[in-house]
């Protein structure tokens, strides 16, 4: 019986739910207006705090009847407050929320509602379109839609503390793109958010401080604007410096600490500053220290990673400040099971997040160990750091396994970190497994970190080649990404280098000449010149150069006279005359330059080139064809003299480079004896 009783009681308090819901919406649709102002009223007060029924309210249609009366000019305008302050309200509830009001065009008509002149109502409005702009299931680009909205919005922010406060807001959340900085800048945010900063509101102050901050990322045109805003007669940055001391609270010292890095990434301020060395860096560290909730330590690393990534003096200093390289071990044992959380939300919340924290050390250990020797041998020597990079590469969380793979290749960088941690740690499996099926951004890293382990002096190249990488790499090169074709081409660059014949063998019939030569057609330099270094390490040592050139002699040639003839930079050019030099070094191989009479005009055109780099290449072409102690010497040597090439040896003999006088000089020799 119970179990009969059971569902109609649930039906009947769902209905009731529903009917009291409905009770307020019907009362917007009363003719008498009083009614309808009381109507708004007792559902603001019904919504706050209470997500279900803000959500029954949305479903039975409360929306469009708000936005209608917002937007009627017959409605009072406390009515049309009211009405602004409870879609506020709903806004605040689950995203779906705010998805439905997005869906009923709420944007278009709170930005309608601010050409209004009452400031109570513009505040409302904004107050909501605050909340809105704030969620991320808000499309940002509704705020730039309308080319007459930001402009009215900038006239806004002297009208009070609060739209000072919303409108910053909007703003900071907004700025989304390079096009989006643009506008705001143009609008002149700069000039209209500067006097904020020394607001005696904290909101306003810290808005502001946000707003900087997204609109100086990576822009040098802002950024150049902002080192000589002055506000209240003192530079910006100085008002940054001030914003950074310790007894300001933690999210603005970290904000102002942005700014400034944005502005010193951006080339506006030198890495030598004071402003950056002695207060934004220390600053950054600081943050990094363990009494900082999780989100500051990680907002913390990870801006310091992003300050020093391209200057190895900062990098020395930061991998000498309060134990940083140390400090970032901890990251990794958080939150502990002896953690000092009392408050169980937050240990929750920290555990949910703990990822994170892994995530921002890596790029900070990438960032500090990107250069200097010293600094990844510090890294390495930390506790279990191999380990943890190693477990990292394999994490269920595609950021926390990019940043192990940046931080894997930063410290590949390293001959002395290669032959031992690597080497020890048999860090090639991990990567071997990540390459396997990974999104581009992690391939890129992980393939550029295997360039650096197959290099001849790793003793991981050997366990790598064993483990089939090859055809893995000739796939890399067929990809639509630039960033991958030339990592495939690179590592297997390195792989040829001195290797014997039959991983060359392999790499060539793996390749195949119909992809070498798309290579070498690529119209990405990078991969270009990367594909002719496979080349050139290709045709080295006489057996491994007559063997190729047997078979793949004509196309090799070939693809040697089009990049001759091309608009090449000097470095394609010289490249392309050494593996030229290469061939000429062959036993049978030589053979294919000296019946090409087309190829023997364009190595006499480069010896009298005006670069340096290819006269020497070229020079050491012909060197190489008329050495003596080889078969068929006198014949070479004698119609070379026929077309001229021994009138230009002599004339290069007295040319003002050493290595070029010398390189002919050796070759006038070959004549002489």
């Amino acid at each position: 019986m119970a179990c009969l009783l059971e569902a109609p009681l649930r039906i009947s308090v769902l209905s009731e739910v529903t009917a009291t819901s409905r009770h307020y919406v019907d009362r917007l649709f009363d003719p008498d207006p009083q009614k309808v102002l009381q109507g708004v009223i007792d559902m603001k007060n019904a919504v706050i705090g209470n997500n279900k029924q803000k959500a029954n309210l949305i479903v039975l249609g409360a929306v469009p009847r708000l936005l209608y009366l917002l937007q009627q000019s017959s409605s009072s305008l406390e009515l049309r407050t009211e009405c602004s302050v409870v879609l506020g309200s709903l806004a605040m509830g689950t995203e779906n929320n705010i998805k439905s009001l997005v869906d009923c065009h709420i944007i278009p008509a709170l930005l309608q509602g601010l050409l209004c002149p009452d400031l109570i109502f513009i505040e409302a409005c904004l107050r909501c379109l605050r909340t809105v702009f704030i969620s991320p299931v808000t499309p940002v680009q509704l705020l730039y839609t309308d080319s007459t909205v930001i402009p009215h919005l900038m006239s806004l922010l002297s009208r009070s503390q609060r739209t000072q406060e919303y409108i910053t807001q909007i703003f900071s959340h907004c700025c989304k793109t390079p096009e989006h900085q643009t506008v705001l800048f143009n609008h002149g945010a700069i000039q209209n958010i500067a006097p904020l900063l020394i607001s005696p509101s904290y909101k306003v102050r810290m808005q502001a401080l946000k707003c900087f901050s997204v609109l100086a990322y990576e822009n040098t045109q802002v950024s150049m604007t902002l080192v000589n805003v002055l506000v209240d007669g003192e530079l910006l940055s100085q008002v940054f410096v001030r914003m950074m001391q310790r007894d300001q609270p933690i999210e603005m010292q970290l904000t102002a600490a942005k700014c400034l890095t944005y502005m010193c990434r951006a080339g506006a301020i030198r890495t030598d500053d004071s402003c950056i060395v002695l207060k934004t860096l220390p600053c950054l560290v600081r943050m990094c220290s363990k009494e900082h909730l999780l989100e500051e330590r990680v907002e913390g690393a990870e801006t310091l990673a992003y300050l020093m990534e391209p200057d190895v003096e900062l990098q020395r200093i930061a991998s000498t400040t309060d134990h940083l390289v140390a400090m970032l071990a901890d990251y990794f044992k958080y939150p502990s099971s002896v953690s000092a959380i009392t408050d169980i939300k937050r240990l929750d919340h920290d555990l949910k997040h703990a990822h994170e924290l892994r995530q921002a050390a890596f790029k900070l250990y990438a960032s500090l160990g990107s250069n200097d020797e010293d600094i990844r041998k510090k890294i390495t020597d930390t506790e279990n750091m191999m380990d943890r990079i190693v477990s990292g590469l394999s994490e269920s969380s595609i950021k926390v396994r990019l940043a192990a793979v940046r931080c894997l290749h930063s410290l590949s960088r390293s001959v002395q970190q290669l032959r031992t941690s690597f080497h020890d740690h048999a860090v090639w499996k991990p990567l071997m497994k990540l390459l396997q099926n990974a999104p581009d951004e992690v391939l890129v890293m992980a393939s550029s970190t295997l360039c650096n382990l197959l290099l001849e002096f790793s003793p991981s190249k050997e366990p790598i080649l064993e483990s089939g990488v090859i055809e893995l790499l000739c796939s890399l090169t067929q990809s639509d990404s630039p960033a991958l074709r030339v990592n495939g081409i690179w590592a297997l660059m390195n792989m040829a280098f001195q290797a014997d014949q039959k991983v060359k063998g392999e790499i060539v019939r793996c390749l195949g000449t119909e992809q070498l030569f798309r290579l070498l057609s690529d119209p990405d330099t990078n991969v270009l010149m990367k594909t002719l270094g496979l080349l050139r390490n290709l045709l080295s040592t006489r057996p491994h150069i007559d063997q190729i050139m047997s078979s793949h002699g004509k196309q090799i040639m070939q693809a040697v006279t089009l990049i001759l003839e091309a608009e090449h930079s000097i470095e394609v050019k010289e490249q392309t005359l050494c593996i030229l030099a290469n061939v000429a070094d062959g036993n049978t191989a030589k053979e294919l330059i000296m019946t090409n009479d087309d190829m023997l005009q364009k190595i006499k055109y480069y010896m009298g080139h005006s670069n340096v780099k290819l006269q020497l290449a070229a020079t050491f072409c012909i060197s190489n064809l008329i050495w003596n102690e080889e078969d068929g010497s006198q014949e070479r040597q004698d119609k070379l003299r026929e077309m001229g090439f021994v009138d230009i040896l002599h004339k290069l003999t007295q040319a003002s480079d050493p290595n070029l006088s010398d390189r002919a000089k050796t070759a006038m020799q070959q004549y002489l004896a």
